[in-house]
């Protein structure tokens, strides 16, 4: 199954990129993974939040195929330790389906139609990180996930 980590907005800070490079070149090594930052939704001063997350919700479900499985990065999601991640991570997998697909969503959240939709959701911890560090976070997640499953010594316990 492939994994894909989907974002909405792009990553402008360099330390970040930088960072996130790094995860995405040692994810390759484990699983057939892909990256993509979805543009931003263009608001104006008449914009209200429903608006925009609606606008964020045909982006993304209009790229969604029917057995995809999704994980919403969200604040009211599931939180684990690294080893149980890593457990829940290969469960994920091994369900039917081509891809895996994380969505870091855009700074208001989902709409109540990507909640329907998700097959999951994850929260990296009950703090509030900006949206372009979560991608960062989450990227460094999966791949100490990955050395976890393959008992490599990455991870302390």
């Amino acid at each position: 199954m492939k994994v894909c980590v989907w974002a909405i907005g792009k990553t402008t800070e360099k330390y970040l990129t930088i960072g996130q490079d790094i995860y995405l070149k040692k994810l390759k090594h484990y699983v057939p993974f892909s990256y993509e930052e979805f543009p931003a939704v263009k608001v104006n001063k008449n914009t209200n939040r429903i608006q925009v997350k609606k606008l964020e919700e045909a982006l993304i479900l209009g790229k969604l195929k029917s057995d995809d499985f999704l994980v919403l990065l969200d604040e009211k999601g599931k939180t684990y330790h690294s080893r149980a991640f890593s457990e829940q991570l290969n469960k994920w997998q091994s369900r039917p389906g081509k891809r895996l697909i994380f969505l870091v969503g855009g700074a208001f959240g989902f709409s109540e139609a990507m909640y329907k939709r998700a097959n999951a959701k994850l929260s990296l911890s009950q703090m509030t990180f900006s949206h372009q560090m979560v991608r960062l976070f989450l990227l460094e997640q999966l791949y100490r996930g990955y050395s976890i499953q393959r008992n490599e010594p990455y991870h302390n316990d």
